[in-house]
């Protein structure tokens, strides 16, 4: 399910205002991460055996979107590194500490879009500065539109997946101990937008 991008460089949104990218504005919408319909999620190697699985429960967002004016749609997030959780007290413990995230040093993560390309059905290439350990980066990550449409309480929703593989060496992660496949991490990210 995860693949590496292959474009120049994708999970902080931060940098610029939403919709600076074009003076036509598109649908903001909330990310509903409190209903549990948004997801932060990563998989990393482990020792070349199998896979460590885990997410970032904490984060906020918004996002612009408008199937008919697809080059406006931007987004931004904000995660809360401490929140991360692999399932294992112990493993998350030494993952938060300064051997890897140094959650207390960087508690947040951003990522902010700086612009998207269409690529036709709602998918598309989103590009923007991820923000991870102190570190920004461009990435581009892959999206496609889940689905759009009234929900039961009479508001509006549409949704989106990504996912994009980050070497955890340019955010000043140093793996040089471990094994290759141990370097990169793949995130996954799904998220359900209120429209307001």
């Amino acid at each position: 399910m995860f693949k590496k991008s292959v474009l120049a460089a994708a999970l902080s949104v931060g940098l610029i205002p939403l919709g600076a990218m074009s003076t036509a504005q598109a649908a903001d919408y909330v990310i509903d991460s409190e209903g549990q319909h948004a997801f932060v999620q990563f998989r990393i190697n482990h020792l070349g055996y199998s896979y460590i699985l885990g997410n970032f429960p904490s984060f906020t967002g918004e996002f612009q979107y408008d199937p008919e004016n697809l080059d406006a749609s931007a987004v931004s997030v904000e995660v809360d590194t401490t929140s991360l959780t692999s399932h294992h007290a112990e493993r998350d413990k030494h993952i938060k500490s300064g051997d890897f995230l140094d959650v207390s040093a960087h508690p947040t993560a951003t990522f902010v879009s700086t612009s998207f390309t269409p690529e036709g059905d709602g998918a598309g290439v989103m590009v923007g500065d991820l923000t991870l350990h102190g570190e920004t980066h461009e990435i581009e990550m892959p999206v496609s539109l889940i689905g759009e449409g009234e929900d039961p309480w009479g508001g509006y929703r549409a949704g989106f997946e990504g996912q994009v593989t980050l070497s955890l060496e340019d955010y000043g992660i140093d793996m040089s101990s471990f094994p290759a496949p141990m370097r990169e991490l793949e995130l996954y990210v799904t998220f359900e937008g209120v429209k307001q």
